[in-house]
């Protein structure tokens, strides 16, 4: 999961395996694959680092089990 930020100020945390769409503007709108939508203040470039630093995460994990 990655944690994003609401336009509020409250965070989030979004499995990234789902996102469908991400449109940047002064805010980004994620849609998921299952049609939800998510408004953030983080710009695209950013939720694209964490998405890459998620699955490297996720596969060092992977790494140490097997």
């Amino acid at each position: 999961m990655i944690e994003l930020t609401r336009i509020d100020g409250t965070t989030f945390y979004l499995n990234p395996d789902h996102i469908e769409l991400m449109e940047g503007s002064h805010e980004t709108h994620i849609t998921l694959s299952n049609g939800h939508k998510y408004v953030c203040a983080e710009s695209p470039d950013v939720i694209v680092e964490r998405i890459a630093e998620y699955r490297r995460s996720a596969s060092a994990m992977l790494r140490r089990i097997a």
